[in-house]
């Protein structure tokens, strides 16, 4: 999503891209995640609540937020690192960093779909946050109220279990609160991110899948993308690789870590489809309904980017969803996926220039990376274009 919309915008500035890519369109984290355009709900990863609670279990397999015991020194320190930006003066500052973009998040999004982009982007209406606790839905209000106070709006209603259980059919008796989001969007991410490479060769540009760039050279006045059989000089070579985004920026000064959290989902038939996303919050488990079947997800699991599957992860999953949901057979699962999110110690992504001015960085959304992708994409595109860089990715500095 990320490098596919900077190439977009690239374009609508008249330049001519080529987008070289391991494995494909939608492949990575933009495959299989929840697909929601949430940029109420873009805040940084680190917050306090998360050091309270998710360290606190982070090594028990059921958690939603687990690391398996393993001797990884990089990921100790990236956790390490990450701990002490669990903290509300830390997480303020990032959330002030980040409003600027959220704000953008759907012009951009609205940017695509008039030039061309043939992809539903759908209103999330109703967009139905399920508790079993009713004081973790007073809570989730207080919450909205306080983004709201902050300079980040957040349409948040309260309703009780039974309006939600008839909006929302498919909701058990375990729900006994829920709060109506409002404001946000939702979308098929592999159908739209194909789509937007569609559209960026109907425009011109060249997308070669299957190429594996091992290496980026800054070869003065030029810059090289090399790998196997591979050897292509650039003007600029923007870095959007995700989870592996250390791997071709380290080079050129870049040191904030980025590592992957997993994501884990699966598809499943539903008797009564929602008519919009759900959110269970106690069990960090997503549900989107994505044409006739319904894609739950949920997990953050920091493990090596490119680890197998574990079963384990998606029983999990399957297991906090069970009891807020009735008439579906979780058993019945399709395409189980895990994808890689690209997370940063502080939360916030990596967009802009690298020590070379013919290397730029685009990356380490976390679980932003489908609603901030579009946005990042026109940021960036002025950025390259201009020299100057936006006010709004000021603060997301690579160099940092």
């Amino acid at each position: 999503m990320v490098g596919l919309s900077t190439a977009w915008f690239l374009q609508e500035r008249g330049v001519d891209v080529t987008v070289l890519d391991r494995v494909g369109p939608a492949a990575g984290a933009s495959w299989g995640n929840a697909g929601w355009i949430t940029p109420s709900l873009s805040t940084p990863l680190p917050e306090p609540s998360m050091l309270a609670h998710g360290l606190r279990n982070l090594f028990r397999a059921s958690s939603p937020l687990y690391v398996p015991p393993a001797v990884d020194p990089d990921l100790a320190r990236f956790l390490i690192r990450f701990a002490r930006n669990s903290t509300h003066s830390r997480w303020r500052a990032g959330l002030d960093m980040l409003i600027g973009i959220n704000r953008l998040a759907f012009d951009a999004f609205d940017a695509l779909a008039a030039g061309g982009v043939d992809a539903a982007v759908r209103a999330a209406d109703p967009f139905i946050v399920g508790y079993a606790d009713p004081a973790a839905a007073d809570a989730m209000l207080a919450e909205g109220r306080t983004l709201t106070a902050l300079g980040q709006p957040v349409e948040v209603t309260p309703m009780s279990a039974a309006e939600a259980r008839t909006l929302a059919p498919i909701l058990s008796s375990h729900v006994r609160a829920a709060v109506r989001l409002g404001g946000q969007r939702y979308l098929d991410p592999p159908a739209f991110v194909a789509a937007l490479a569609d559209s960026v060769e109907a425009r011109g540009g060249i997308v070669k899948s299957g190429v594996d760039v091992t290496a980026v050279h800054d070869r003065g006045g030029r810059a090289a993308a090399v790998g196997d059989g591979l050897d292509e000089e650039f003007d600029a070579v923007v870095l959007a690789t995700g989870a592996t985004l250390n791997t071709l920026a380290r080079p050129f000064g870049v040191r904030a870590r980025v590592r992957a959290g997993r994501g884990y989902s699966f598809s499943v038939p539903a008797a009564q489809m929602p008519p919009g996303p759900l959110y269970f919050p106690s069990g960090s488990v997503v549900c989107t309904p994505l044409g006739d079947r319904m894609r739950i997800a949920g997990m953050m699991e920091f493990r090596a980017h490119d680890a197998p599957l574990d079963p384990r992860r998606i029983a999990a999953v399957a297991a906090a969803a069970r009891p807020f949901l009735r008439d579906v057979d979780l058993t019945d699962r399709h395409d189980e996926w895990v994808g890689a999110r690209p997370c940063t110690t502080d939360g916030l992504p990596l967009v802009g220039r690298t020590t070379s001015p013919r290397v730029y960085v685009a990356g380490g959304h976390g679980m932003e990376g489908m609603t901030l992708g579009p946005a990042t994409g026109r940021l960036l595109a002025d950025t390259l274009c201009t020299g100057i860089t936006p006010d709004e990715i000021t603060g997301f500095d690579p160099l940092r």
